[in-house]
């Protein structure tokens, strides 16, 4: 794997290197580097600028409350360190996409903008990322009657030509791809941590060197579990689909809830839940939010599971809706 200098600049810019003791500098954060990034697009400046010219002279204009000239220079001044784990990522197979490559997924540019992960690190069938598919994620702890409905789904979802999309965690997340795979199915794992790990495990290992999977994560390949980034990295995992399904959620708690409210109040896609008679679960809450209620025939068995009426219905619903803003904007410009 040879990194390009635009590459190189953002993973200096944003990527923490584990590790690094010495590592005193924070790297930018995702709106850190969107300011800095329309201002080099504004002087029509690629992030390689920041190593390939004098950075003094780029930034002589530069004004921001959180980044000065002496915290870049700190930052690209790590070329060494990023020298040392571009070789180790170069030996696993590792690939990155930055926004301006062709396989970068235009779902992330389209719906989140300059919100949009400016670096994503990889391995498998890189396609798959700009495929859609449906999103399915759930609990890590769950009972054996919601992991039997997360199988269902997965087996009818892949069986009809969907994508599966999660995160990848144990429990649902897991299970829904695991389920896709075996049933010769493509599944896209969002990852928060331990990338690199993950990728050499015999849970995903084969499947990755079939080409059905890819596995993905904004964050460095080595990073250990942290809430921040699991619950940062949700939004990913919506904005990737057509149309998503949570199978249990608790309310204020957890990352299926955070990710779910999340997705609804930004409208990224369409999503599911399923009825439960659990007195804990946040479905019905979901629903008051604008999520809609699974058929209960879904949860009977892969064939009673046809994922094109639900998308097609929400779509026809999402015309319907545009369509009355746009009369209705009509009629005020007429008075």
């Amino acid at each position: 794997m040879e990194l390009n200098t635009n590459t190189q600049a953002i993973i200096l810019m944003t990527i923490p290197f584990e590790g690094m003791k010495s590592q005193i500098t924070k790297p930018l954060s995702l709106g850190e580097w969107g300011r800095l990034d329309s201002w080099l697009c504004k002087y029509k400046l690629e992030p390689s600028a920041l190593i390939t010219e004098n950075v003094d002279e780029i930034l002589s204009d530069w004004s921001d409350k959180t980044i000065n000239a002496d915290r870049v220079r700190s930052l690209l001044s790590r070329g060494g360190a990023l020298g040392l784990v571009a070789e180790k990522w170069s030996r696993s197979g590792l690939w990155t996409l930055i926004q301006s490559d062709t396989d970068y997924p235009e779902r992330l540019k389209q719906k989140l903008e300059k919100k949009a992960p400016p670096i994503l690190f990889g391995f498998g069938n890189k396609k798959i990322l700009n495929k859609g598919g449906i999103t399915i994620v759930g609990a890590r702890n769950v009972n054996d009657e919601d992991l039997f409905l997360t199988e269902n789904l997965s087996i009818a979802a892949s069986s009809q030509g969907y994508t599966i999309i999660s995160g990848g965690a144990k429990g649902v997340d897991e299970t829904a791809m695991i389920m896709t795979l075996e049933n010769e199915g493509m599944a896209i794992g969002v990852l928060a941590d331990s990338l690199l790990q993950k990728s050499r495990g015999s849970k995903f290992r084969n499947f990755l060197m079939t080409n059905d999977l890819v596995l993905i994560s904004p964050f460095n390949p080595d990073a250990g579990f942290s809430i921040g980034n699991a619950m940062a990295r949700n939004r990913y995992i919506y904005c990737l689909a057509d149309m998503a399904i949570a199978i249990g959620s608790k309310i204020d708690k957890g990352g299926t809830w955070s990710g779910a409210v999340e997705n609804l109040r930004a409208k990224w896609v369409p999503l599911w839940v399923v009825k439960t008679n659990d007195s804990d679960s946040g479905n019905t809450k979901l629903v008051e939010k604008g999520a809609n209620w699974l058929p209960k025939s879904y949860s009977i068995s892969p064939k009673s599971c046809i994922f094109k009426d639900l998308i097609n219905r929400e779509q026809h619903e999402i015309t319907k809706e545009k369509k009355n803003t746009t009369q209705s904007s009509q009629t005020s410009l007429d008075f």
